[in-house]
């Protein structure tokens, strides 16, 4: 997913833009359907408690939520991937994490701080 947040945050116009969403959402589609074929109907993608799959990909969901605060969108959507975002929801509150995934207003202002640079030097 890195790769897509990086075309995203790269794109200029809206029709690049919405093309970047899209692939974005089509890999989310693709983690749905992973999480529902790993979980065997538990919470989490290796089943009772989180795990590498769930840490690997669990650690990338504080910048879905940049995106979408940042676009105004919903990456993360409750009608497409209904599965996905409960792990979510639980991933988030399992004490393992919730105290160590980063404040997501921070990174929307550290991502503005890198979008700036990049402008700058593309000038």
């Amino acid at each position: 997913m890195y790769p897509l947040f990086r075309e995203l945050r790269a794109a200029r116009g809206e029709e690049v833009a919405a093309a970047a969403v899209n692939k974005m959402v089509e890999g989310l589609l693709v983690m749905e359907e992973a999480f529902v074929k790993c979980s065997k109907g538990k919470p989490f993608f290796g089943g009772e408690s989180i795990g590498y799959i769930d840490i690997a990909f669990g650690s990338g969901l504080p910048w879905f939520n940049v995106v979408e605060k940042m676009a105004n969108m919903k990456l993360l959507d409750e009608t497409k991937m209904p599965n996905l975002v409960a792990w979510a929801d639980k991933f988030y509150q399992d004490p393992a994490v919730k105290d160590v995934l980063p404040d997501v207003g921070k990174l929307i202002e550290f991502n503005k701080m890198v979008m700036a640079k990049e402008a700058a030097a593309a000038k």
